[in-house]
């Protein structure tokens, strides 16, 4: 399927780089190494069904809506295992708070390693087994958080249920229990943590005491811990490499807010987004960039020279505008232009990244419907992929062509990784390598 769609648009050629401390060639993080979308080194199939271009396709023993990741010859990721029979939510959740509330069970948190070459479970370890202390929103699961690798240790993230440090033969090296986290009308966890270095950063923001904190990749010993005025979000933190000194920056409700990656201490903060804050952010040097939409919409440009203080209404905002902005689906930034989905939508918007300058607007994706994995970008194509399976490939810039609409039997709330020639996604029921086959 090609064909031209969105209206044209001239397209200026901007620096696009965020400096990335992972191996380009792996995607070593949910959004991938430069933690914008962009596998830098892969140039991935552009069309593909349950008959074609399918390298292997393999049945998880779980559920979870964690993306997958990849070093060298392994896909990790994680999944929650329901056993038993269902009990009422814990006392902490009212019984229809929400329509969405679920009853809950028994589950047994567990981390994968597949082979790439055949899809095969290589290990599978189950961390912990306990019944959640909360219910989940029922299109969530209780492994949202996507797992990180520094190519020496795995971490996996599964909110109250612990943070766990493995090595790559599936052995727990360290592992920290946080508490419980209460998030609003007990819609379930899913923010990931960010590395850099050796310094591992967990989001903590819930409906009881939030908080942001720091551990050491290498033992566990905790560096930093900074109490944060925010409600229950869901965005992951973001590391600004290219400053000096080097910073975490999370979205939130109140407040976006930037930490001193060594020390904690908080370096600058924006007004701005709204409730519920889900995308995580991007940046390329000199700008990181930031949206939102609940009950209001907004996305904003922010300079990061001489960013101090507060920075509301004041020079470092480089733009910001207010309408059709991302709710779950986190943003993309891809030589120099953003682009976001309008809140769960198949509508995808594209604007310059320093100026804010629209590229197109409100461009309707054909047989995208609602979407929750995140846009990923690769060899001058962006993937879109829908909660119904179907993804769009078309090319980058500002004159977008499609050229495939492509079909799997599953759901897709995971957002797909991109390596060498590689896509794997992950979907409620298995988990798929596509690849051209060899002619």
């Amino acid at each position: 399927m090609k064909g031209a769609w969105f209206f044209a648009a001239t397209l200026v050629p901007l620096y696009a780089a965020a400096e990335g401390s992972n191996d380009e060639r792996y995607w070593a993080q949910w959004r991938g190494p430069l933690d914008t979308g962009v596998a830098t080194k892969a140039d991935p199939p552009v069309e593909w069904s349950e008959s074609r271009n399918i390298k292997w396709k393999v049945s998880l023993p779980g559920k979870g809506h964690s993306s997958p990741i990849v070093w060298a010859d392994r896909i990790y990721l994680t999944a929650a295992i329901a056993h038993g029979s269902p009990v009422p939510p814990p006392a902490g959740v009212r019984p229809g708070a929400h329509d969405n509330i679920l009853k809950v069970r028994q589950m047994k948190f567990v981390v994968i390693a597949i082979n790439r070459s055949n899809g095969k479970i290589a290990w599978q370890k189950t961390v912990r087994d306990s019944i959640p202390h909360e219910s989940r929103h029922d299109t969530g699961s209780y492994a949202s958080a996507s797992p990180i690798t520094d190519g020496e240790r795995i971490y996996a993230f599964f909110g109250s249920n612990g943070i766990f440090a493995l090595d790559l033969k599936g052995n727990v090296l360290w592992e920290k229990d946080l508490g419980d986290m209460h998030t609003k009308h007990g819609h379930g966890e899913g923010a990931s943590p960010a590395l850099h270095g050796d310094t591992l950063v967990v989001n903590w923001d819930h409906e009881g005491p939030s908080f942001i904190t720091a551990f050491d990749t290498k033992t566990g010993a905790q560096r930093w811990r900074r109490d944060r005025d925010e409600p229950t979000s869901w965005s992951s933190p973001h590391i600004l490499t290219h400053t000096d000194p080097v910073q975490a920056v999370v979205s939130a409700a109140n407040r976006i807010r930037s930490y001193d990656l060594a020390t904690g201490n908080l370096l600058w903060e924006c007004g701005g987004l709204s409730h519920n804050v889900v995308a995580g952010p991007v940046s390329q040097e000199g700008l990181v960039i930031c949206g939102s939409s609940y009950e209001k919409q907004a996305i904003l440009g922010i300079r990061l020279d001489g960013a101090a203080g507060d920075l509301t209404g004041g020079e470092n905002i480089s733009w910001i505008k207010r309408r059709d902005t991302p709710y779950v689906p986190s943003l993309l930034l891809y030589d120099g232009l953003v682009y976001y989905h309008r809140h769960y939508q198949g509508t995808l918007t594209c604007r310059k990244a320093i100026t804010g300058e629209p590229v197109y607007e409100r461009a309707r994706l054909t047989g995208i419907g609602n979407v929750y994995a995140s846009p990923v970008a690769a060899a001058g194509r962006i993937y879109i992929t829908s909660l119904d399976g179907q993804t769009l490939v078309f090319t980058s810039g500002g004159n977008p062509e499609a050229l495939s609409l492509n079909k799997l039997d599953d759901s897709f709330s995971a957002s797909a990784a991109l390596i060498g020639g590689e896509i794997i996604l992950r979907g409620d029921k298995s988990i798929y390598c596509i690849a051209e086959k060899e002619k």
